[in-house]
C-alpha cells in the first residue's frame, strides 16, 4: 500500500501524469455521480410502479371475489379460488394473503391463515388502506369494506364495517440486484475507455510542453555565475499555450532586471562571513587595531579595497581617524587622502564656530609581505575610488564614520553590496572599539573614583592593610590622614550638583598638588578624602595637614551665580603603630580625629594626645557595648512624630523615630545608628522598634498611617519581609497604612537587590516614601526606579527657602515633579508660622517640624497639634 502511494505521487509530480490523473479524477467522478443518480432514479421509478401494480392487483382481487360471492359459490370454492390468486403471482414475485375479518369469522367460520400482525389488525380496525416501502420490499394493504349488496349474506355487519383484508408483498430486491451488476460492468468498460483517451490527451499535452521546457532548463543548468547569468536568453522559446507563453515572457523581463542588481556569490559570501565577526573575544579587545586590519585582509580576498578608514568622534574635542593600509603607500598619498578626508568631514560635520574641528590621523599598515608598494594615486582616483558612509550622529563606539578605497567602488553594481558590507563594518568596528574603550575603562575605574580620578575606597583599604603589612615587616611607621570638606552640603545645596562636582574636582588637583609623588591619596565617599604617608611620622604629617589646609583655603572658584567659593576642611592624623597595631583601628583613630577638628570649630588639623587614644577605643567600645545591652533588654523605644495636613491641621500620620533607654535619658539615633549599622545589628534593633510601635497602635487605638525610616541594609535582609509582615497580621494592621522611608545614609552597592525587596514589599501592600528628596542623586533615582507614594522634601530647602530664592526654586521644582507624578509632599523643618504658611501656598500636602510637633512616646490627635500651633 505504501508503495502504490508513493508511486501515485511520483506520478503527480510530473507533468503527464498531472495531466492523465486530472483527467481520470474528474472523468470518473461525473461517471460515478451520473451512475448514483440514475440508479437511485431507476429504484425510485420501480418501486412507484411496483406501488401501482399491486394497487391494481389488490383492486382486481377485490373485484374478482365480489363476483364468485354474487354466483353463491361455497366455501370450498372461495378458498380454492384465493389459493389460485396466490399461485397466479408468485411468478412474478408478488405474495398474496388473504384475512378474514371478525364478523365474517362469526357467520361463517375460520379459514387457515396466518398470524395477524400490527399492521393487518390496524387495518381491519379502521378501514384504511396502506402501502409501506421497507427493507426492498413494497407491501400494500387493502381492507375489504362492506357495500350494501354484501349485506345480504353478512346479515350481521352494516355498509362500511371491514369484513376482510387483502395483503400484497412485492420484492423487488433481486430486480436491483441485476440492474446494479448492469451499472458495474458498463462502470468498466466506460473506465477503461476514459483511461486509453486520457493517456492518448496527456501525452499529447506533455510532448507539446516538455521540448519547451526541456530547452529552458538546459539555459538555466548553465548558468554558474553573474556572468553567465546576464547573457541568459529566453525570448525564443514557445509553449504554443498563450498563458504559459505570457508566463515565459515574463521570465525574461525579470531576468533582465537581475541583470542590474546580480552580485557575484564570494561578495554575499563575504557579508556573511562578517556576521561571524560580531564574536567579539578577548584577543580582540586586546589589540582592535590587529582586527581591523585582519578585516581589510579579509576584503581583499573579494575585491580589492586599497584602504579602510575608520572615523570616530571623540567626546566633543574633534575627529579621530584610524587609516589601514592594504600596502604601504608614498607619503604624498597619504596626504592627499588625509586632505580629502578632512575635506569630506567639514562638509559632513560642521565644527565649533569660529574654529576647526580637532582631526588626529594614525596611519596602520599591512604586512609589507602582502604585496608591492602601492602606486602613487591622484586626488582623483582617492575621489573616484572610495565609498563612505557618513553618520549624523555617534553610534557605539563614538564611530560616525566609515570608508573603503577600491577600484571597485566606480561599479554600479558592487557600489550596493559594498554599501552593506559599510553599514555592517560600521557597527562591527564601532562595537570593537567600544568594548576595547570599556574595557580599559573598566580596569581603571576599579580603581579610580570615576568623578575625581582618585583612587577609591576599595583600593584605599587594600592599601592601607598593604602598608601595615609592610611597615610591620620592615619595622617601619607611616600616617592617615582623614579630611572631610567643610560645609559641602551647602555648596551643593546652594549652587547645585553640577559645580558641588566640579568642586570636588578642584579640590583633587590641589590635593594632588599637595602631597608627595609616593604617597597614596584616595576619595573615601562624598566629601571625605584619606592620604596614606609611608615613613612619616606625626610631625611630618601634622605638617602635610596644614600644607594641604592652606592650599585649599587659597583654593578659589567662581559659583554660577558669580560669588567666590572657597574650601576648608577638618582633618584627623592618626599615625601607625603610636596609634594603633591594625587598619581598622588606625582608620578608627583618624575617623574620631577629624571630628574632633570639626568640634574644634572646623578649618581644623586634630592629632590625638597619648590619653586620647585609649579614650577613644573605650568610647567606641561603650557605645557598641551600649548598643547591643539596649538591644538583649530590650531597651529600644519607639518615638512618634506628628505630621500634619497643613491645610486643616488634621493629624493622621506619624513618623516612628528610635531611642535608646539608658538610665533616665533617652539617647537620639544620631548617637548610636552609625554604630548599629556598622556592627551589623540594625535590622534587629528595627524590629524590636516597630514590634514596640505596634503594641503601641494597638493600645492606643490609633487609625492613621505610620512611617518608619529605614536603613537600605534593614530592607534587603533576607527575612526582613517575611518578619514585617507576620508582624502586621499578628498586631491586626493592614499593610497599607504603613510607609517605609528610603534614605541615602548607606551606600547600596547592588541597587537591583534593594530594587527587588522594595517591589515585592510593595506587593505585600506596603507603602513607600524618598526621605530628604533633593539632597543627592538617589533620590532622583530611587523615584525612577521605586514605587515611591510619598516624597519628603529635604528640610533644609524649607528651612531656607523664605530668604533664598535658589532654595524656593528647588521646592516649586520638587512639588511641580511630585504633582505631576501624582505623589504627595511632606515638608520638614517647619519651625514657624511663616514656613507654614509658605508650605501651604506652595500646595505641598503635609508638614512635618516642631512647630507642628515634636517626637514623643505618644500618638497626638487633631486637636493637641492645634493647641501646640496656637501655643508657639
Amino acid at each position: 500500500m505504501l508503495t502504490h502511494a508513493r508511486a501515485l505521487l511520483a506520478c503527480l509530480k510530473s507533468l503527464q501524469g498531472f495531466v492523465l490523473v486530472a483527467i481520470l479524477s474528474v472523468s470518473l467522478i461525473i461517471f460515478l455521480g451520473v451512475t448514483l443518480v440514475s440508479s437511485l432514479l431507476y429504484e425510485n421509478v420501480l418501486t412507484r410502479q411496483a406501488e401501482q401494480t399491486s394497487e391494481m392487483l389488490a383492486r382486481q382481487s377485490f373485484n374478482a371475489m365480489l363476483q364468485v360471492m354474487r354466483q353463491g359459490w361455497t366455501r370450498e370454492q372461495m378458498e380454492a379460488f384465493i389459493e389460485e390468486t396466490k399461485r397466479a403471482h408468485e411468478g412474478a414475485g408478488y405474495r398474496f394473503e388473504f384475512y378474514r375479518g371478525e364478523r365474517v369469522s362469526e357467520r361463517y367460520g375460520t379459514i387457515d391463515q396466518p398470524p395477524m400482525d400490527i399492521v393487518i389488525r390496524a387495518a381491519l380496525a379502521s378501514g384504511n388502506e396502506r402501502v409501506w416501502r421497507e427493507n426492498g420490499k413494497v407491501r400494500r394493504i387493502m381492507p375489504l369494506v362492506a357495500r350494501s349488496e354484501c349485506l345480504a349474506c353478512h346479515q350481521n355487519t352494516a355498509s362500511g364495517d371491514v369484513l376482510g383484508v387483502i395483503d400484497i408483498q412485492h420484492d423487488l430486491a433481486p430486480i436491483s440486484r441485476q440492474m446494479r451488476l448492469n451499472y458495474v460492468a458498463m462502470f468498466i468498460v466506460a473506465a477503461l475507455t476514459i483511461l486509453l483517451l486520457a493517456l492518448a490527451i496527456s501525452k499529447l499535452f506533455a510532448e507539446r510542453i516538455q521540448a519547451t521546457l526541456k530547452q529552458f532548463r538546459e539555459r538555466l543548468e548553465a548558468v554558474n555565475s553573474v556572468a553567465d547569468f546576464r547573457k541568459l536568453d529566453v525570448s525564443d522559446t514557445r509553449v504554443r499555450f498563450r498563458e504559459l507563453d505570457h508566463a515565459l515572457q515574463q521570465v525574461n523581463a525579470l531576468v533582465g532586471r537581475l541583470r542590474n542588481v546580480a552580485v557575484d556569490k564570494d561578495i554575499l559570501e563575504f557579508e556573511i562571513r562578517l556576521l561571524s565577526k560580531f564574536i567579539i573575544t578577548s584577543e580582540v579587545v586586546r589589540d582592535w587595531r590587529e582586527f581591523i586590519k585582519e578585516l581589510l585582509a579579509d576584503i581583499n580576498t573579494i575585491i580589492q579595497a586599497h584602504t579602510l578608514v575608520t572615523i570616530f568622534q571623540v567626546e566633543d574635542e574633534g575627529y579621530e581617524l584610524e587609516v589601514f593600509w592594504y600596502r604601504e603607500v608614498a607619503p604624498e598619498t597619504r596626504a592627499t587622502f588625509e586632505q580629502l578626508l578632512t575635506q569630506l568631514l567639514e562638509h559632513k560635520h560642521e565644527g565649533p564656530p569660529g574654529g576647526t574641528v580637532l582631526k588626529v590621523f594614525h596611519h596602520t599598515v599591512l604586512s609589507s609581505s602582502e604585496g608591492e608598494a602601492l602606486s602613487s594615486l591622484t586626488p582623483e582616483d582617492i575621489r573616484l575610488q572610495t565609498k563612505s558612509l557618513l553618520l549624523e550622529a555617534p553610534k557605539i563606539g563614538g564611530i560616525v564614520g566609515i570608508g573603503v578605497q577600491s577600484d571597485l567602488a566606480q561599479d554600479p553594481i558592487r557600489h550596493i553590496v559594498i554599501d552593506g558590507i559599510l553599514s555592517t563594518l560600521l557597527n562591527l568596528v564601532g562595537s570593537v572599539k567600544a568594548i576595547y574603550k570599556y574595557t580599559k575603562d573598566l580596569e581603571y575605574y576599579a580603581t579610580r573614583d570615576p568623578l575625581t580620578s582618585l583612587y577609591n575606597q576599595r583600593i584605599f583599604k587594600d592599601m592601607l592593610a598593604y602598608e601595615v603589612g609592610r611597615a610591620t615587616r620592615h619595622q617601619d611607621h607611616f600616617s592617615l590622614l582623614m579630611l572631610d570638606l567643610d560645609n559641602f552640603k551647602a555648596v551643593n545645596d546652594r549652587h547645585g550638583h553640577a559645580f558641588g562636582d566640579q568642586f570636588l574636582h578642584a579640590v583633587a588637583d590641589t590635593l594632588t598638588h599637595s602631597i608627595r609623588p609616593g604617597d597614596f591619596l584616595a576619595r573615601y565617599g562624598g566629601d571625605e578624602f584619606t592620604v596614606i604617608l609611608p615613613q612619616t611620622g606625626e610631625e611630618q604629617a601634622y605638617s602635610v595637614a596644614l600644607r594641604i589646609a592652606d592650599n585649599l583655603t587659597r583654593q578659589a572658584l567662581t559659583a554660577p551665580d558669580g560669588t567666590t567659593v572657597r574650601a576648608t576642611t577638618s582633618i584627623g592624623i592618626a599615625c601607625y603603630p603610636n596609634h594603633a597595631g591594625n587598619p581598622h583601628d588606625l582608620f578608627l583613630m583618624a575617623d574620631n580625629m577629624m571630628y574632633k577638628a570639626k568640634r574644634k570649630g572646623k578649618n581644623c588639623v586634630a592629632l590625638p594626645e597619648q590619653e586620647e587614644v585609649a579614650e577613644v577605643f573605650r568610647e567606641v567600645g561603650e557605645k557598641n557595648q551600649m548598643v547591643l545591652s539596649a538591644l538583649e533588654e530590650q531597651r529600644i523605644v519607639p518615638y512618634f512624630q506628628p505630621i500634619a495636613d497643613v491645610r486643616s491641621g488634621e493629624v493622621n500620620i506619624h513618623e516612628l523615630l528610635m531611642r535608646i533607654q539608658l538610665d533616665d535619658r533617652l539617647v537620639p539615633a544620631g548617637e548610636f545608628i552609625d554604630i548599629a549599622e556598622s556592627i551589623g545589628v540594625i535590622h534587629k534593633m528595627d524590629y524590636q522598634l516597630i514590634e514596640k510601635a505596634f503594641i503601641q497602635i494597638r493600645e492606643q487605638g490609633y487609625q492613621g498611617m505610620l512611617f518608619i525610616n529605614l536603613s537600605p541594609k534593614s530592607l534587603i535582609v533576607g527575612e526582613f519581609i517575611g518578619r514585617i509582615h507576620q508582624l502586621a497580621i499578628d498586631y491586626d494592621i493592614l499593610p497599607e497604612r504603613i510607609v517605609f522611608e528610603l534614605t541615602e545614609r548607606e551606600t547600596v552597592s547592588n541597587l537591583k537587590l534593594l530594587e527587588k525587596f522594595v517591589l515585592e514589599l510593595k506587593l505585600e501592600g506596603f507603602n513607600f516614601a524618598i526621605d530628604d528628596f533633593g539632597s543627592g542623586y538617589s533620590s532622583f533615582r530611587y523615584l525612577k526606579q521605586f514605587p515611591i507614594d510619598v516624597i519628603k522634601i529635604e528640610g533644609e530647602f524649607i528651612r531656607n527657602m523664605l530668604g533664598d530664592e535658589t532654595y524656593m526654586a528647588f521646592v516649586k521644582s520638587i512639588v511641580t515633579l511630585a504633582q505631576s507624578l501624582g505623589v504627595s509632599t511632606i515638608a520638614e523643618f517647619i519651625e514657624n508660622e511663616e514656613v507654614l504658611a509658605a508650605v501651604e501656598e506652595l500646595g505641598i500636602d503635609f508638614g512635618q517640624g516642631y512647630h507642628l510637633g515634636r517626637p514623643g512616646p505618644r500618638f497626638v490627635s487633631h486637636r493637641q497639634v492645634r493647641r501646640l500651633m496656637t501655643d508657639s
